[in-house]
């Protein structure tokens, strides 16, 4: 199998010297205004009115916006229309936006909307699952089900049976670069809007609704942003709406960005669940029967829940065959901030609950997971391919073999015996590990935005210039889809520019999401690439009375059976010859269809696979934990660039172990959020990734038809921090007979609770 190169990321010298470009970074023009949003201080109740007097008299103020004075129907939403940019009649949550401030300066901006008074009627919060259960608060009027088999039957003859409860919290995205936006007014009403956003296209759309314009009139551009990790799909729309409204009003450049407080107020979170498991099996830990109910905390407004709750559905297997089993999905709506997309868009949660099972059948068993988990994995398709519980063939596993490697060259079985040693000569500390797998299928579950598009020029002098429709976050997609280009016309890479996402370039395009960057786009610009390539052979094998297979591009030169010239040599003559060097190219992924509603069909193209055996210690005394070590074996195909890929697998890591480990949203019994700062919310800080850190790429190919048969390497591996929980978990049962029940974050305070669980206290 051949890996391309591991070349840098393409702006790390740019990234470490502090000179590459955000939003924030580009020079404004004189007379530049800056906003900010005046908030809700409650989480529920009737808007009764404002004083907005002292707003107005704030130094710098230059206008100030409520409800009533936007031109046209502002909203927000990417999905339902129930999201406007500022608050009329009702309040929905502590940070709803309220009005707009328009000033001088940022500074002014934000401390003039501090100054409002207001009437609000307040009523009784909705906050937490039972709360809007109670109410019969939702999005959808009753809970979604898929179903295979007949799970109820099968539960009650099988030899055991489980059942429990895991609570699981949300996550701050906590991307480096905030939120952040800048407008400036063209002529005719056209707006150029400088957004920090993974979805262009959306911003586009959103910004011509809320001025009464069509698309053609807004353009929106895309450098890079600071991290994304999905908290920059749909929550940039307000910020780019506010400054395009203000900057129509007022005929000046108008910029917006949130300060880490007010951003962590303000935008959506992960999705906080509670799981409901009923699970039957033999003694082997078999899984004959599966009931299990996700509970999603959706927050005030749709957003992205509904295909966040689906995806976690169609992730509830993981890397298990599931003969009978049913899955119930509840969608329920509160009063706080409207969670949204994060790596994985809900599969995590999905995984996360599978993995609980397992756990508990283990524990019940008196096995050693690792054993239940291997006797439960989809079989290969050389033993006969089998279906998952949505009905699609899985056709790629190689989770088995993958997991035998890992548990070879981790050393596995004699670390875990040591464990056992450990813990059985240690009082206070103890010590867990844990391998967990992850199986992750790729593909955008709404068929119609696996498409993208490219536009790809090569200038006379041989250099070449592309654009595409996909966002780059940090996480190497220019380079990825600068070496596919440079592959397509055999030329070093140096050759090859990228320049910002535009929708003036590129159209329609679809959000830089659910993994499927490199997938799309690679591929899109692949056509594109071809096209110009085919066209330039054939001119040379026209000119030179050859066959146009016989044209061969490598190494930057162009060679025929009796003719060599450098790239650049070809591209010239070919312009002198009049024939066109510019070509877009186009890409939908094939051989997907899905019907939520029924759940049943081919959602995914393929499935990513993976594994991460982690081993852990706790403090018995306190619940302060450790990682120590962690291997990882991934399957990211024939890595485009396996650089760049480890470095997403550890970075994945370490956020989804943040995810379940130190990461704890708390909401007061008001509403409030008091964690919305760094002094209060805990990502993993550099000491806390593992001492030792192995990371491998599998040496395998994708099945499918990618582009140069890689696989996507986003999400997937976020879900191999499981395996970090899984060893607390492990850690805390050596404390005492019961299952522990450990919630996620296993924050010390949740371990100690766990101990005391495990030792029946």
């Amino acid at each position: 199998m051949t890996h391309r190169p591991a070349v840098p990321h393409d702006a790390a010298p740019l990234h470490v010297s502090g000179a590459a470009r955000y939003v924030d970074d580009i020079p404004t023009p004189t007379g530049t205004l800056h906003l900010a949003f005046g908030t809700s201080p409650v989480a529920c109740g009737i808007l009764n009115g404002m004083s907005l007097e002292k707003v107005r008299a704030s130094d710098g103020v230059v206008a100030v916006l409520e409800a009533c004075d936007l031109p046209f129907d502002a909203d927000c939403s990417p999905s339902n229309h129930d999201e406007p940019l500022l608050a009329k009649d009702r309040v929905h949550y502590v940070g709803q936006p309220v009005f707009l401030v328009v000033a001088t300066s940022h500074h002014l901006a934000r401390h003039a909307a501090r100054q409002a008074d207001f009437d609000i009627t307040e009523h009784p919060a909705i906050l937490t699952i039972g709360q809007a259960l109670a109410a019969d608060s939702r999005f959808e009027d009753g809970p979604r089900v898929y179903q295979r088999g007949d799970a109820g039957s099968s539960l009650k003859h099988a030899t055991h049976t489980v059942h429990g409860t895991l609570h699981m919290g949300g996550q701050e995205h906590f991307y480096l670069e905030g939120q952040a936006a800048l407008a400036l007014p063209s002529e005719d009403g056209d707006m150029l809007v400088h957004s920090s956003t993974q979805h262009p296209t959306e911003i586009q759309h959103k910004v011509a609704h809320a001025l009464g314009k069509p698309m053609n009139a807004v353009r929106v551009e895309t450098r890079r942003m600071g991290g994304g990790f999905g908290g920059k799909e749909s929550q940039g729309n307000a910020l780019a709406i506010a400054c395009a409204i203000a900057a129509r009003q007022t005929g000046k450049p108008c910029k917006m960005r949130y300060d880490r407080d007010d951003d962590m107020i303000i935008t959506g979170k992960r999705h906080d669940f509670r799981i409901e498991y009923r699970c039957g099996f033999d003694t082997a830990g078999r899984i004959s029967a599966l009931d299990v109910v996700h509970y999603t905390r959706c927050g005030w407004a749709q957003d992205l829940s509904l295909p966040v709750a689906d995806r976690a559905m169609l992730h509830a297997d993981n890397a298990y065959f599931l003969p009978n089993v049913r899955i119930e999905s509840h969608r329920l709506k509160t009063n706080m901030q409207s969670a949204t997309a994060f790596r994985g868009f809900g599969g995590p949660q999905g995984v996360l609950g599978m993995e609980r099972i397992i756990d508990h059948i283990a524990h019940h068993l008196c096995m050693d997971p690792l054993s239940v988990r291997k006797n439960n994995y989809y079989a290969t398709p050389e033993q006969g391919a089998q279906t998952t519980p949505y009905g699609q063939v899985v056709e790629d596993s190689i989770i088995a073999d993958l997991t035998d490697t890992l548990v070879s060259t981790s050393e596995y079985v004699k670390r875990r015996t040591a464990v056992v040693d450990w813990n059985a000569q240690n009082e206070v500390i103890k010590r867990g590990i844990a391998l967990t797998p992850v199986k992750f299928g790729i593909s955008f579950t709404l068929t119609h935005l696996n498409q993208a598009g490219a536009l790809v020029h090569v200038y006379q002098d041989g250099s070449i210039h592309l654009n595409h429709g996909g966002t780059e976050m940090g996480q190497g997609l220019f380079q990825k889809v600068a070496q596919v280009a440079a592959l397509r016309f055999g030329v070093p890479l140096d050759m090859i520019k990228i320049t910002a996402t535009d929708t003036a370039k590129v159209p329609n395009t679809s959000a830089t999401a659910a993994s499927s960057g490199s997938d799309l786009n690679g591929m899109a610009v692949k056509v594109a690439c071809d096209t110009i390539r085919d066209r330039i052979a054939a001119h040379l094998a026209d000119l030179h009375n050859c066959p146009v297979r016989d044209v061969q591009f490598a190494n930057g030169i162009v060679t025929l059976p009796e003719h060599q010239l450098s790239f650049a040599k070809a591209a010239q003559s070919a312009y002198e010859a009049r024939i066109s060097l510019s070509a877009t190219g186009f890409y939908k992924t094939p051989d997907i269809q899905w019907d939520r509603i029924k759940g049943h069909g081919r959602p995914f193209f393929y499935f990513a696979y993976g594994a991460a055996i982690t081993e852990v210690a706790i403090d018995t005394l306190t619940g302060e934990n450790r990682i120590l070590r962690t291997d990882i074996l991934h399957d990211a195909g024939a890595s485009l660039n396996p650089a760049l890929d480890i470095g997403q697998i550890e970075g994945g890591y370490v956020q989804g172990a943040g995810w379940l480990t130190t990461e704890e949203l708390v909401w007061d019994d008001a509403g409030n959020l008091r964690t919305h700062a760094p002094s209060t919310y805990k990502i993993p800080a550099c000491s806390d990734r593992p001492d030792i850190f192995n990371v491998a790429l599998w040496d395998g190919e994708n099945k499918a038809d990618t582009i140069y048969k890689s696989k996507a390497v986003g999400e997937p591996p976020f879900m191999l921090g499981l395996s970090a929980f899984f060893a607390l978990s492990d850690a805390v049962a050596a404390c005492g007979p019961a299952y522990p029940d450990l919630n996620a974050p296993a924050t010390a305070e949740h371990v100690l609770a766990a101990i005391k669980r495990a030792r029946n206290v």
